[in-house]
């Protein structure tokens, strides 16, 4: 199998990069960490990977809204960079703050960026939560979740309401496999139906937990899969009678690195 190379993007307010880069490496990736200052100043160091990551965190302090500030100096910047990405056949992710900044640059809607069909926006109970999530695939174009069923992950976000500009808008997405990752209640079963706090932490239409574009190269999620690669990481694991092999988490970037093989 290839090593495909990681650029895990960061910026003042990440948090998150070196447990993503940790979670790349651990399933065969080179991951580097790259401060969007000095990629600004030589675009250059971001050629010759073949996967884009934005890492969790706040990144400049959620100043405006979240993720707001970083993608517009992607846009200014490093629009070429971001084209690139997008238009071959490579793979970008986004979790949690990196969700909320390839939402605010519209990767996820080819010819609709200016106008976008959906948004992340504030939880509705008005906080910030930090909790455990179930979650549930289905009906999913993307890369990411090829083979993922059910997943346990952490969460931690006070702006990861989706909201869809409409039903047309939402029933599109989901027709063509774009809201393929849902909250869900411990049942697994993914639903259109609204669910109740806490197995919907956020409110969100649809119970979506994260997006993919319409090629399925793109994903963005608000839960953290890097929380949860270990058994040991799984917060009930001392209580468990048989430890799984891995963490729930750990196949999202599996898949990312075996789309390269």
């Amino acid at each position: 199998m290839v090593s495909p190379r990681v650029l895990i993007l960061r910026a003042p307010g990440t948090n998150c990069d070196e447990e993503t880069a940790y979670a790349f490496e651990q399933v065969g990736a080179v991951a580097s960490s790259v401060h969007v200052n000095r990629l600004i100043d030589d675009p250059a160091l971001g050629k010759g990977y073949q996967i884009l990551c934005f890492p969790g965190g706040f990144s400049y302090g959620d100043d405006i809204a979240a993720g707001r500030i970083l993608a517009l100096r992607l846009q200014v910047h490093l629009r070429e960079l971001v084209q690139e990405f997008r238009g071959q056949d490579r793979l970008v992710l986004g979790i949690c703050n990196g969700f909320q900044v390839l939402m605010r640059l519209g990767i996820f809607f080819p010819g609709e960026e200016s106008h976008p069909p959906a948004t992340l926006t504030g939880n509705r109970q008005a906080r910030f939560e930090d909790r455990w999530v179930h979650l549930a695939c289905a009906h999913s174009n993307s890369v990411f979740l090829n083979g993922i069923e059910r997943m346990y992950l952490p969460m931690a976000h006070a702006e990861g309401r989706f909201v869809a500009s409409g039903t047309q808008a939402a029933e599109q997405m989901r027709d063509q496999g774009q809201l393929g990752l849902r909250y869900c209640d411990t049942g697994g079963v993914a639903s259109d139906e609204p669910l109740a706090f806490p197995d919907n932490p956020n409110g969100a239409e649809y119970n979506v937990a994260g997006i993919s574009d319409p090629s399925g190269r793109i994903f963005g999620l608000m839960p953290h899969p890097e929380r949860h690669i270990d058994p040991t990481h799984h917060p009930h694991w001392t209580r468990r009678k048989q430890q799984p092999q891995y963490g729930d988490g750990r196949k999202i970037f599996e898949n990312a690195v075996g789309f390269f093989a």
